[in-house]
């Protein structure tokens, strides 16, 4: 955010003569704390901080609000700001309860919904002849409304769940206990997931403890390129996973930025001073918690050569939406001021335009991303398809199978039915489960059913 910031006040032609000052808080992902941060900001009592110089002397009105993440602390916060018709912009939010601007009026996102999401998967699935499969959720917004849309869908196209589970990373160990009973003893071979990526480093460490590989695990973009929990991934219990992430993107000068971070050269750095300590094992002299004996930070400690999360710049996509939306607030302000001097219409430096549409969301398109490990163990996520919302229904979505290595994993409850024979329901199972019996003598069947899916890949 400060960077788009810092770059926006360096223009001449987006909000000439005025800066943009900003606030930053930590709400720890608690929406309670999510609340009364917004609260504090819609009251208008807040200091703000503008880049290079000293902080703002009188309380300012907030014209926007950046965040949040997760999609149940956004409902939170757009729920309280709404009637005060201040715009809260998300950059990974994606619960698709959050379109409903008769609930949510002020809300927008630079992320696509999980409208859109929930169908993608449900295609892709179909798309491999997985008709037969199970189900894990996060237990919140984000993963219940997500896992009812892609249930929906996968009704509709002839997929059945064999299991359908939720749970939220604080549960006690006895309810992921359950879920890892329910996988154990079920027929599927592919798992659909709606999880965050927090609430799948739980469950995957559970997973490790029982050996549990050999599953096809479908994701959702919230974990899907997400390289620490590839990382975690010690027992590749998720090899050849498959899934929907965000496009991939350039930002020209954010790593740059990043790397020449400073705890002292950054305004309102009390939050940067206290990560700063976290990152570098070490304390500031003045700071309130410094211990005997233990290093002190100089402040210029080499961010370079660092693995961490804050220099990951595989989470460039995530970055280019909190970019993309500081820069569709000041476009908005350029043009609520009317300013005199013109600029590309709402386009970022990089060239992407920001707009969104009635519902506050942006064009619904997703790469499919394949976890392919390689030889030293580290995992390439590799794109193998693309999702496009905007094209017709039968060419939304493009797998482009790049290897031959290993063939589509089958996963039905019952193989189909051969010539001669009909299906007879199982009695109590869904429609995806039947016996095959013979025709009575003198009746033949009408049609020969074959399986269409002979696609291979490298899973």
């Amino acid at each position: 955010m400060r960077f788009a910031i810092e770059e926006i006040n360096n223009r001449t032609d987006l909000l000439p003569g005025i800066s943009l000052g900003y606030k930053m808080y930590d709400t720890c992902a608690s929406i309670a704390r999510s609340v009364r941060v917004a609260l504090a900001l819609a009251n208008g009592n807040e200091a703000v901080s503008v880049p290079s110089e000293a902080p703002c002397t009188q309380s300012a009105q907030v014209q926007a609000i950046m965040g949040e993440t997760s999609s149940s602390p956004s409902v939170a916060i757009a729920t309280v700001i709404g009637p005060f018709h201040i715009p809260l912009i998300s950059h990974f939010a994606t619960c698709a309860c959050l379109s409903d601007k008769s609930k949510y009026p002020s809300f927008l996102r630079t992320i696509p919904s999980d409208y859109y999401q929930s169908r993608a998967l449900a295609q892709l699935v179909k798309h491999f002849g997985w008709t037969w499969v199970g189900a894990i959720r996060t237990n919140d917004d984000y993963g219940n409304n997500g896992m009812a849309t892609f249930t929906e869908t996968a009704q509709q196209l002839g997929i059945c769940l064999e299991y359908s589970v939720s749970f939220f990373r604080t549960d006690p160990p006895d309810k992921l206990q359950r879920i890892i009973d329910i996988i154990k003893v079920s027929t599927s071979k592919v798992i659909v997931t709606f999880l965050s990526h927090m609430d799948l480093d739980v469950l995957m460490k559970k997973l490790s403890q029982y050996n549990l590989t050999g599953y096809q695990w479908v994701g959702s973009e919230g974990w899907i390129f997400d390289s620490q929990t590839a990382e975690m991934d010690k027992n590749h219990i998720l090899d050849g996973a498959i899934g929907l992430s965000i496009p991939k993107t350039h930002l020209s000068g954010i790593k740059e930025f990043i790397l020449n971070v400073k705890p002292f050269n950054s305004s309102g750095n009390k939050m940067l001073t206290e990560f700063w300590e976290t990152l570098f094992n070490c304390k500031f002299k003045q700071s309130e918690s410094a211990l005997k004996n233990q290093t002190e930070c100089t402040g210029h400690e080499d961010l370079s050569g660092l693995q961490h999360s804050f220099t990951d710049m595989s989470f460039m996509p995530i970055f280019n939406n909190l970019y993309k939306g500081v820069y569709a607030v000041a476009h908005a302000l350029h043009s609520i001021l009317g300013c005199n001097e013109t600029c590309n219409f709402k386009v970022t430096k990089e060239g992407d335009e920001v707009y969104f549409n009635e519902n506050g969301d942006p064009p619904a398109k997703y790469e499919i991303i394949n976890w392919q490990p390689t030889k030293n163990g580290v995992v390439d996520f590799v794109t193998v398809g693309l999702y496009d919302a905007s094209l017709p229904a039968d060419k939304q979505i493009t797998v482009i199978i790049l290897h031959t290595y290993y063939k589509v994993p089958v996963s039905v409850c019952s193989e189909k039915c051969p010539p001669g024979t009909r299906k007879v329901l199982q009695k109590g199972k869904p429609v995806c489960c039947y016996d095959c019996i013979r025709c009575a003598e003198g009746e033949i069947s009408n049609t020969t059913e074959f399986n269409e899916i002979a696609v291979f890949f490298y899973c």
